[in-house]
């Protein structure tokens, strides 16, 4: 039962994340092969039509080299979001569409913002705060990993390129933020291992009693067992005579 329900966390930590993927990108070959551009169904801030680009705009890219920056960055933080907060990750996906794309439309300039670097941008945030506020080491190791892969997205948060949707950046760092608030008393620290634990104690670990103080590897000898509990077996070779 216990190595069904591993399968299946493990499938969901990689199968998620590919699904994400896929979808983007079959989009894109969808808009290439058939001559379409989806671009118009991104969000157009401050108008009752653009409100459908909320949820369709992750969808859309302009370019292959845009759909190229952000297929990379979806992977690998889903795939620790999926891993790290499988419980509540779902809600930080679906909900971090939403509200970092209604953040958009809020605050965004009248123009089409396309593109999933908005939950990208939710998925790095999220990941930072929420590892900072859990205050365990493996979590806070996932932080650092994060600012040390993706620290330098904290500049496209500002107008400092043209033609980029820094306001869909702002939008779902704050929302990371947010939901690290929220989901602070939840998915509070992984399983400790055993040598963890606050009651662990070395004399009562059954592999470190293999080992002396040393470190040296002790071999287990089997108590000798009295010869009277064993019929005795006598074996004599007799050898065939030529007549």
């Amino acid at each position: 039962m216990k190595q069904k329900q591993h399968f299946e966390y493990s499938t969901g930590v990689i199968a998620y994340p590919i699904l994400f993927v896929l979808i983007i990108w079959l989009v894109f070959w969808f808009e290439v092969r058939f001559g379409f551009n989806f671009s118009k169904y991104g969000v157009l801030p401050q108008t009752f039509s653009g409100l459908k680009g909320v949820i369709l705009s992750p969808f859309i890219h302009g370019d292959i080299q845009h759909l190229y920056h952000n297929t990379i960055p979806l992977f690998v933080l889903s795939m620790a979001l999926f891993y790290f907060y499988k419980p509540i990750a779902w809600k930080v996906m679906l909900w971090g569409v939403l509200l970092s794309g209604f953040l958009t439309w809020c605050i965004g300039r009248s123009s089409y913002h396309i593109g999933a670097s908005g939950l990208i941008y939710v998925l790095v945030s999220f990941t930072f705060f929420k590892g900072v506020f859990a205050k365990h080491y493996r979590l806070i190791a996932l932080s650092l990993l994060v600012v040390f892969l993706y620290g330098s997205m904290i500049w496209y948060t500002l107008p400092i390129e043209e033609g980029i949707s820094w306001e869909g950046h702002l939008s779902g760092l704050i929302t990371g933020l947010v939901f690290a608030l929220i989901f602070k008393r939840q998915i509070a620290k992984p399983k400790k291992y055993v040598w963890e634990q606050e009651n662990y104690n070395e004399d009562d670990d059954p592999f470190l009693k293999h080992f002396d103080e040393d470190g040296n590897f002790i071999e287990q000898i089997e108590p000798e067992m009295e010869a009277e509990q064993f019929p005795k077996i006598k074996y004599e070779f007799k050898e065939d005579k030529k007549e």
